[in-house]
């Protein structure tokens, strides 16, 4: 408390010293002094005069200089803009009129040194030196216009008109003169003379609604302003000037007299020689207005979908490769029309960059009925068996197959779903690889069923297919045979994406670039696609991509009926067809190393057409557009992401002990997990190799043991027709007969079936068929449903069955005591 005093003390006395020492400094007589003085300085009229001056005259300076500083618009020109999609090479392929109904195209670059020159000496010969107005040029055109006592001469500048331009609408006073004339300086400051000379280039009036240089000279004379003559180039000089010259039929003589002047001109200042200036006063003024080219509209359509209205797009689009892809779509859909199938699409990608080469959208037409200006690449069809490769390259990527593994292809019903071939015919089993060539739909379905729906349908997401966005039980195991709606553009990408990899693999050291799986670009960009991001595994992985396009690379194949010879191709082309159910969609897509061509044909209304198949209808267009494609290599083997395993040749599973034909093949390192041959036993026979026996009926010794191909009996029942060295196993020694239940089965129903019955015409309720096969041709069998008898086969075992509904028991005897018993449903309705 004490030193708390104390330090109170303290301050109170220093507060004390420093209120005496103010009042002694400021006492009153020496307030009025300073008071005074303050007076004296404030209230000087010469200062207060000379000071008010000064900082209204800063002002002044100031608030000009700001106004100067922003006179001028941002942007200077809000105009819309045409939408123009060029090439590769920057050239012209379709256009679309800005939203203001008029043909002004983006900005360019550059102008033509032809019309630099031309525009410079007939509009502003001074336009290198002067600051934005001249001087001398409008004093020249004040005399002129007071003697004529009308305008006569403008006096303005290119910088000028510039700025008149963009202040549309302004009325022509001597006040918006000088205003003008003050913001043709500012624009001189802010911009160098060729951005000038560009933006005067691309607004100037060109009579009617057409604007800019660009439009001009395509609108006029059909082609680039970089590729006009000097008659074209000296026409379109003076347009600006007068634009209702242009006006065919009027102003005829003006317009010649004008640009023979300018030519005249160009000679005299050394621009041209006098051969030129002559030859180039006998071309013809340019008459009435041309369409613009309309060679990718459907491309225009999606660039302006995608938000690029009004923009320049600088397109990958091969001008030579589009025009001649697009006459051979229309000239193959003219031979379709004849089946009512009005419309087709075909894309063209290039393997290494993804970039569009060509993008045919739909068959020409301006016909409503038949939708051609639908864009069919972007448009979600039904996928038919185009998606069967990737199911193929998966499965052996993960280990569930081998390239040749034996898949059954058989009748099949799968939970009320019943898959038929497009033949309508089995084979009993068939290689993989051969399913996939021949295009097999109940092959297909089993291997979906084994790999799983919502793995591939997972799979598919990765691979970009943004269509398939329903659960995979939407979709079930007809996702494989056109369950799903793609679009030519996302299969097409996807089939880059893996020639990419393949091609990919070796140079970069056995790895793979995250960049490579992406989908197509038509737009040229800046962004190139290096490998920094590399990985060891991928989706697929390289050795499954080259068996894949290995297996749809073999062209002696019957798919769906068609001979393959008429696809005769001097390229080595995988390639895979798709049919839609109904013949609604035909599907063609064909890949080599450096590029891949899709193509889909049908009706854009959805309409099915009998005989509209990928191979009939789609096919033959992309190996026409092949042809139009430089011949390429083949894709090299990916060695390092194959290892050797043992196979059994008649099965292509992983050889077991019994096996004794076998190879060595190298498959994706999971196939070396796969299961081993299931179709390879060990059978006993006895001295004369025409019975099977056992111990239990026939001396050991005696035995002889052979390894045999032995396949399921209905498997058995198809294959055997199919395969003429198939030898079935001889028959049980009469004296070894045992109900081992392995020489028969059921073809249909399966087991723990439901069936309806349903109702005809005639309102009785139709029979069912049931089939059952033996594997010896003249066994007889008896069939029972719940005990009771319903008659006996001999050879083709197929009976018609009238049950009430309930659950049943059917049971099957062969003559030689061997029973089969299966429990099936009837379901009402």
């Amino acid at each position: 408390m004490g030193r708390s005093c104390g330090w109170r003390t303290i301050e109170a006395n220093y507060y004390a010293v420093v209120i005496r020492d103010v009042k002694v400094l400021f006492t009153k007589e020496r307030v009025r002094k300073i008071g005074k003085r303050i007076k004296n300085w404030f209230w000087n009229e010469e200062c207060i005069r000379r000071s008010l001056f000064r900082t209204g005259f800063l002002v002044i300076l100031v608030l000009f200089l700001g106004w100067f500083a922003g006179c001028l618009p941002k942007p200077l020109f809000n105009d819309p803009y045409s939408t123009i999609l060029n090439d590769k090479d920057n050239d012209l392929l379709a256009a679309r009129i800005a939203e203001d109904e008029q043909w002004r195209f983006p900005p360019a670059d550059s102008v033509p040194d032809k019309f630099r020159q031309a525009i410079i000496l007939f509009e502003d010969e001074y336009f290198r030196y002067h600051p934005g107005i001249n001087p001398v040029s409008m004093v020249k055109a004040i005399i002129q216009n007071l003697r004529a006592g009308e305008i006569v001469r403008g006096g303005s500048t290119i910088s000028l008109q510039v700025v008149r331009m963009s202040r549309k609408g302004k009325p022509r006073t001597i006040q918006e003169k000088l205003l003008e004339c003050i913001m043709a300086l500012r624009l001189e400051l802010k911009y160098s003379k060729e951005d000038i000379l560009t933006m005067y280039c691309a607004h100037a009036p060109f009579g009617g609604n057409v604007v800019g240089l660009e439009a001009a000279a395509w609108r006029y004379f059909g082609r680039s302003p970089f590729r006009l003559s000097w008659s074209e180039t000296a026409s379109l000089a003076v347009l600006p000037n007068s634009p209702a010259l242009i006006f065919p039929g009027t102003n005829q003589d003006q317009f010649l007299s004008k640009r023979n002047r300018l030519l005249d001109k160009l000679y005299k200042k050394g621009k041209i020689d006098n051969l030129s200036c002559e030859l180039a006063k006998e071309e013809p003024l340019p008459g009435s207005p041309k369409p613009l080219p309309q060679i990718t509209p459907h491309l225009l359509d999606r660039a302006i979908l995608e938000g690029l209205r009004g923009q320049r797009v600088h397109s990958s689009i091969d001008k030579k490769l589009q025009i001649n892809a697009d006459r051979i779509v229309n000239r193959h859909s003219r031979v379709l029309q004849a089946n009512e199938i009005h419309n087709a699409a075909a894309l063209i990608i290039d393997v290494e960059s993804g970039n569009v080469l060509a993008y045919v959208g739909n068959t020409a037409g301006d016909s409503s009925d038949h939708c051609n200006q639908v864009d069919i690449i972007n448009a979600p069809r039904s996928s038919g068996s185009i998606l069967k490769p990737f199911l193929y390259a998966l499965m052996l990527k993960d280990g569930h197959i081998l390239p040749a593994t034996l898949i059954p292809d058989i009748p099949t019903q799968i939970a009320g779903y019943t898959p038929k071939n497009f033949d309508k015919e089995y084979d009993g089993a068939v290689h993989a690889d051969n399913a996939l060539a021949r295009s097999l739909n109940i092959p297909a379905v089993r291997m979906l069923r084994e790999y799983g729906i919502e793995t591939f349908h997972r799979k598919l997401n990765e691979l970009n297919f943004t269509t398939i966005d329903k659960p995979p039980d939407h979709y079930g195991l007809s996702l494989i045979l056109g369950g799903a709606e793609i679009t030519l553009w996302e299969v097409t990408g996807a089939y880059a994406s893996m020639a990419r990899k393949l091609r990919h693999y070796r140079p970069l050291m056995s790895k793979y670039d995250r960049d490579d799986q992406r989908q197509a670009c038509y737009r040229i960009t800046n962004t190139s696609h290096k490998s920094s991001k590399l990985k060891d595994q991928d989706i697929f992985g390289a050795g499954a991509i080259w068996y894949t396009f290995e297996a749809i690379a073999e062209m002696n194949r019957p798919i769906e009926g068609a001979e393959w010879s008429r696809f005769y191709s001097s390229h080595r082309i995988a390639w895979k067809t798709g049919t839609s159910f109904g013949h609604r969609d035909a599907w063609a897509v064909g890949i080599t190393p450096e590029y891949v061509v899709g193509v889909w044909v049908g009706n854009a209304d959805g309409e099915g057409r009998p005989g509209l198949t990928g191979v009939s209808a789609a096919a033959p267009v992309m190996f026409d557009i092949y042809k139009l494609l430089p011949e390429t290599g083949w894709f090299t083997i990916p060695w390092d992401d194959l290892v050797p395993v043992n196979v059994c040749r008649n099965s292509g599973f992983k050889a077991s002990e019994y096996c004794t034909d076998t190879d060595t093949l190298y498959v994706p390192e999971a196939g070396t997990y796969t299961r081993v041959c299931p179709y390879h036993m060990l059978v006993h026979l006895d001295k004369e190799e025409k019975y099977q026996v056992s111990s239990d009926c026939y001396r050991v010794d005696e035995m002889i043991n052979r390894s045999w191909f032995v396949l399921p009996p209905v498997m058995e029942y198809y294959y055997k027709y199919r395969d003429p060295f198939y030898k079935s196993l001889p028959p049980m020694h009469p004296a070894c007969l045992k109900n081992e239940g392995r020489n028969m089965d059921l073809i249909y129903p399966k087991p723990g079936a439901r069936l309806f019955i349903p109702k005809g015409l005639d309102e009785l309720k139709e029979r069912l068929v049931f089939e059952a096969v033996h594997r010896m041709d003249n066994m007889t069998l008896y069939w029972y449903i719940d005990r009771e008898y319903l008659g006996t086969t001999t050879s083709i075992h197929q009976l018609e069955i009238n049950a009430e509904p309930g659950i049943h028991t059917l049971t099957l005897i062969s003559e030689d005591g061997e029973q089969l018993i299966r429990n099936f449903e009837i379901i009402s309705r």
